[in-house]
């Protein structure tokens, strides 16, 4: 008979307003919600990447792109302007992304099938881990495997012979063999009188 009056108790009652009129209950709650609370407080004050380191990278990596963007006009710059009618030019390079690092890693694959053999039900996982290097210093980095150089999305040239089809031939011939683009990338035109 107990047994039943106890499986009638729940049917009947919440389960949110059981744990609320048990005393027992409502201190265990609330325990756990303090220490939730304690642990989000203190993962703010745990090691690692910070918002702050992150965006200083971003910005190293924007600076570095930006730089060979720069190299690249001036190469650029000096290479049309000695292609015959030309003239002095003047190069812009827009860049699509910048260098990448490429890290060795290991990956593990595991597959469980469940049921049968053939019955097509399994569980399948990968786990992912960068391949580590212990420096002179004791720090640990990423093993590099290589370095991806930046792509180029366009590039610009303004020079006093942009107006001839053959010297805009030519240049476009040179810029992409020079970048390894294709020539929808690359516009040529002629400066006002005076400029580039």
């Amino acid at each position: 008979m107990a047994a039943e009056d106890q499986k009638k108790k729940w049917e009947s009652v919440p389960l949110l307003q059981y744990f609320s009129e048990n005393g027992k209950w409502r201190s265990l709650l609330a325990g756990a919600g303090l220490v939730g609370i304690l642990l989000i407080f203190l993962s703010g004050y745990l090691p690692g990447d910070s918002g702050e380191e992150q965006e200083v990278q971003l910005a190293a990596a924007a600076s570095e792109t930006e730089r060979y963007a720069q190299e690249l006009e001036q190469k650029l710059a000096d290479i049309v302007s000695r292609i015959s009618g030309a003239g002095r030019a003047e190069v812009l390079v827009t860049m699509e992304r910048g260098s990448q690092t490429v890290y060795a890693r290991e990956e593990k694959r595991t597959a469980q099938s469940a049921g049968g053999s053939g019955s097509g039900l399994g569980n399948e996982s990968s786990e992912t881990k960068y391949i580590l290097v212990r420096d002179a210093d004791g720090s640990e980095q990423a093993l590099a495997v290589m370095e991806v150089e930046p792509v180029v999305k366009g590039v610009i040239i303004v020079c006093q012979g942009g107006n001839n089809p053959t010297v805009q031939q030519n240049i476009i011939n040179a810029v992409t063999t020079a970048l390894d683009i294709s020539s929808a990338r690359v516009c040529v035109v002629q400066g006002q009188a005076g400029d580039g």
